[in-house]
């Protein structure tokens, strides 16, 4: 199975605005809007990162390659991307006349954050740094974007090593999740001839059995992976349903 860790930059939106706070902008208000100007991607568990952005390397060679990677991919990882990344990538495909890449699954780190814990802040640098995984890229803040936005060279040098960086931390806050992704895709299903329990998580057949799971009208044997964690259960019922059990 092959999961791309993926994180994208953007430009911010130009428009005209008669003031600074609580401002309603019209669509005829916006003189330019965002769009994607650079993104940073690694095959989990490479060393490799595939850095390219609409200054180094033209907007069609960053569409591109980012296409090719997609269409390669069998799930995605990033974080937040299913409300942000994916949908700014898929209308700058749309824009640019690309058709769908390849069907590939998400993995979105931001909902088993959301979904599973409680931190005082979800934002990718304060659970880096909460779990000890490492951190963002500290940077200088909006003037980055400006900055690059003129094509100043010593900017766009900067906003490289702050994407790569947050791959980066991507690939190492999935592992560290792991065994918390309820939605994650099963591994399992895209090797050949598994003959016997196998983790659905990462791919191990290092589990052992962990009791029974019960469903409202079934019984099915629990196992752990002894490698990341991952809890689940046999896909076949241990015994027959009682007549007296009803659903």
């Amino acid at each position: 199975m092959k999961i791309l860790h993926i994180d994208i930059e953007t430009s911010p939106n130009k428009v005209y605005s008669w003031g600074l706070f609580r401002q309603t902008i019209g669509i005829n208000q916006v003189i330019e809007p965002g769009k994607m100007i650079c993104y940073a991607a690694k095959w989990h568990g490479k060393k490799k990162v595939t850095f390219k952005s609409e200054f180094h390397h033209g907007t069609e060679d960053m569409l591109d390659t980012l296409w090719e990677l997609l269409d390669e991919a069998d799930a995605v990882c990033h974080y937040n991307g299913q409300a942000f990344d994916m949908k700014t990538i898929n209308r700058d495909f749309l824009l640019n006349g690309y058709e769908p890449p390849s069907t590939y699954r998400q993995i979105d780190l931001l909902r088993t954050i959301k979904g599973s814990f409680r931190f005082l802040s979800n934002k990718l640098d304060f659970v880096s740094q909460q779990i000890e995984i490492g951190q963002k890229v500290k940077h200088s803040g909006f003037d980055l974007w400006v900055q690059c936005e003129k094509g100043n060279r010593k900017a766009w040098a900067e906003m490289k090593k702050y994407n790569i960086q947050d791959t980066h931390l991507l690939e190492d806050l999935y592992n560290e999740l792991l065994p918390w992704i309820t939605n994650h895709p099963n591994v399992a299903m895209y090797m050949d001839n598994v003959e016997e329990p196998t983790c659905k998580s990462c791919g191990s057949k290092n589990v052992k059995k962990n009791g029974t799971q019960y469903t409202n009208a079934r019984t099915y044997q629990r196992y752990k992976c002894n490698d990341c964690g991952t809890n689940m259960a046999g896909r076949k019922s241990l015994a027959p349903t009682p007549e007296g059990v009803l659903k």
